[in-house]
């Protein structure tokens, strides 16, 4: 079947090239250095700044221009003082599924840093979402998530005290939340809802994650109950956009098309 315009179905629309046919010298060079991203397979150490320029005929900046597109859409990544391509994204299911059964999946190996566990009363626009009374002590657990090692991730979480009231002796930091609930608890999942939104890291949140505060990030907001629609808690997760892609399975019942 031939497509439109030499277009790759999947790819962008027109590979990125406007109607009235002129691109942008370093978007051109960007669609060069995709293809060589193509042949050099992930591992594989891009050329310097110095050889793309003079192989492409353009300055300098302007294939800085292009690598910074590829390293903040995570194609490209920073090895020492070279630039490698990057492996592929990791596949985050929008579902009740962990971070850590979710990340296993893919065969990598899920890990989390604990950055700190308080305990404060909660406030009032807390309360509701996680079924306890203003006032009464909550819980705040903040983790990094981890990929192999590689900080992938923030993570923070609030639950009542009252449903999990001895959460700073009985439960492992680097362990699954959920699994702690369902295992140890007695306490399961029934659903949630979430929120999607893309926001730059705060410069505390960059730090924590080891990123530039203009990676962008992939922020979801949620809220689960268990499987008696109590509320149970609300999380709050960052993940690299760079790093993460999210996908869902939609039924004839999430709609029926635009």
């Amino acid at each position: 079947m031939d497509y439109p315009h030499g277009q790759t179905p999947g790819a962008p629309i027109r590979s990125g090239i406007p109607e009235h046919g002129r691109i942008p010298k370093y978007y051109a060079v960007k669609a060069h250095v995709s293809v060589l991203i193509e042949e050099l397979g992930e591992g594989g150490m891009l050329p310097t700044e110095r050889d793309l320029a003079e192989r492409y005929e353009v300055s300098r900046e302007t294939v800085r221009q292009a690598l910074r597109e590829l390293l903040l859409e995570g194609r490209l990544a920073r090895q020492g003082r070279g630039t490698v391509v990057a492996g592929p994204k990791l596949e985050q299911p929008l579902s009740l599924a962990s971070y850590t059964e979710g990340v296993r999946r893919q065969g990598r190996t899920p890990g989390r840093h604990l950055i700190g566990l308080e305990r404060f009363p909660c406030p009032e626009a807390l309360a509701a979402d996680i079924g306890a009374e203003p006032g009464e002590p909550v819980w705040h657990l903040e983790r990094v998530l981890l990929a192999d090692d590689d900080r992938v991730g923030l993570e923070s979480t609030y639950v009542s005290v009252a449903r999990v009231p001895h959460l700073d002796t009985e439960f492992d930091p680097d362990s699954s939340f959920y699994a702690h609930l369902r295992d140890r608890l007695g306490i399961p999942f029934g659903d949630a809802d979430e929120r999607i939104e893309t926001v730059l890291a705060t410069p505390r949140e960059a730090l924590l994650i080891g990123t530039p505060p203009a990676l962008p990030m992939l922020l979801i907001h949620r809220i689960s109950r268990d499987t008696d629609g109590k509320p149970l808690e609300r999380v709050r997760t960052l993940f690299r956009g760079d790093r993460f892609s999210f996908t869902a399975h939609l039924g004839a019942q999430d709609g029926q098309g635009s």
